[in-house]
């Protein structure tokens, strides 16, 4: 069981997953937010039930997997069904989450939460630091604009659509800043690997 999880978060083409996959490289357990959202309302899933009594069939496609792009559609124009969905998704998600870390085997374990700032650091209580990977404004926007061919008007409603720099760094008790190149991140993170381990050593009971 890990004695030390860390959250890790950061707004849209900050460099989550680059950081996130520098973590496993260094044998690092890391539990996906966006992975476990998926499994929580995969085929014959409870989730999955739940969200078909909340909205019917039409919330599935042909094959019987929820149908992402229909129930985006639909909780953009009704809050309170995106309220509903969240309601079925978020806690689950939240279980699994804290599952995976607290069975990891490594010296520490890695929460990739992307909305972390969104859903509010506690939600999250097991959490025992929390780690942004933070980029200046300009380069998110040069960042997301290549990354997806789009215009600056799109760029810029995408990440005014989640919370803002502040907000993340509000939370943060470590920050990587990502302005630089991939080298740069990767230093980064074995500077923070090194930390959580003796973090972890100190704190597990065989201390």
């Amino acid at each position: 069981m890990s004695a030390l999880i860390i959250g890790l978060t950061g707004g849209i083409a900050s460099g989550k997953s680059v950081a996130t996959a520098a973590f496993e490289a260094r044998g690092i357990t890391v539990a996906d937010a966006d992975l476990a959202a998926r499994d929580a309302v995969a085929p014959g899933s409870a989730g999955l039930a739940e969200v078909v009594e909340a909205f019917g069939t039409d919330a599935l496609n042909v094959d019987g997997h929820l149908d992402r792009a229909a129930m985006r559609r639909r909780i953009f124009e009704d809050p309170r069904a995106r309220r509903r969905l969240e309601a079925i998704i978020h806690p689950r998600v939240r279980r699994m989450l804290r599952e995976a870390c607290e069975a990891a085997t490594s010296a520490y374990a890695v929460a990739a939460i992307p909305l972390l700032a969104e859903g509010g650091r506690d939600a999250y209580p097991w959490l025992h630091r929390v780690l942004v990977i933070d980029v200046p404004a300009d380069v998110q926007m040069a960042r997301l604009q290549a990354r997806d061919g789009i215009d600056v008007a799109l760029a810029a409603r995408m990440v005014a659509a989640q919370a803002s720099r502040d907000a993340r760094l509000a939370i943060a008790d470590d920050v990587l800043v990502n302005d630089g190149t991939l080298e740069a991140l990767d230093t980064g993170v074995a500077a923070l690997d090194a930390r959580y381990r003796e973090l972890a050593s100190a704190a597990s009971p065989q201390a």
